[in-house]
């Protein structure tokens, strides 16, 4: 028998030790070879993405939804998502936090302040952003199940070994985020049951997907995007989904 809570202690530790892992192996790494990491990080974060947006045409939302709905939807999430998340300036906020961890655990002379920063705000994102962090904490909060989050724990321990080798111990702090993140999904899951239809899942899926997009454009140093002010756009999505669906 399982506690509320288990598969975001898990995925917490497989964050840490794949960090810690990539830190001992990426020092005897050339430069080179850390850049070939973020690549192929680059490419499976593109490929998630793909699988993500492809939601959009979910039977569920198609649906739920008038012609042309799900597109819409999605659209006007990423823009009042955007919106939310400028005038709240999550991006600034997290950085604000990436360099307050750097300061408190690495210390004023450790290290290449931006280069933790970097790696904090990165990881964060990624670990965060992916549905499986939101229906899966839902899911350990409901007593159904901690298979998915053990699935997301397995991806983001290798994900901190490769980003660890590259960008540093910022990553190793990103797991502080996840776990606030999941263990507040995981107490929604608890107290409220099931709060989001599959059609409404089908939208936050594919809009996430969009967001993944972005950082995998940041990762293969094509264009940097402020994934972080859309970060709102996954709870807008579902909302208009009920709104609209209504």
């Amino acid at each position: 028998m399982t506690f509320h809570g288990l598969g975001t202690i898990v995925n917490v530790l497989t964050i840490v030790i794949g960090g810690g892992v990539g830190l001992l192996v990426g020092r005897r790494f050339a430069d080179a070879l850390r850049g070939l990491f973020m690549d192929a990080l680059g490419l499976i974060t593109m490929i998630s993405a793909v699988s993500s947006t492809a939601r959009i045409g979910d039977h569920a939302l198609v649906t739920a939804l008038p012609s042309g709905g799900p597109m819409i939807v999605v659209l006007a999430s990423m823009l009042i998502g955007g919106g939310l998340g400028y005038a709240l300036r999550i991006e600034d906020r997290l950085e604000h936090a990436g360099e307050w961890l750097r300061r408190r655990f690495a210390g004023d002379g450790a290290g290449d302040s931006g280069r933790f920063v970097e790696g904090f705000v990165m990881a964060s994102l990624i670990f965060v952003i992916g549905p499986l962090a939101i229906l899966g904490a839902i899911s350990d909060g409901l007593g159904t199940g901690i298979d998915q989050l053990l699935l997301k724990a397995s991806l983001d321990g290798i994900a901190s070994v490769a980003f660890a080798s590259a960008l540093g111990p910022g990553v190793i702090a990103a797991a502080l985020p996840v776990g606030i993140y999941q263990g507040l999904w995981t107490v929604v899951g608890a107290l409220l049951g099931s709060i989001m239809n599959p059609a409404e899942i089908a939208a936050m899926t594919a809009t996430g997907g969009l967001l993944l997009a972005g950082i995998s454009l940041k990762l293969l140093d094509i264009k940097h995007i402020r994934v972080g002010s859309f970060l709102p756009a996954l709870f807008v999505a579902p909302v208009l989904v009920a709104l609209v669906g209504a």
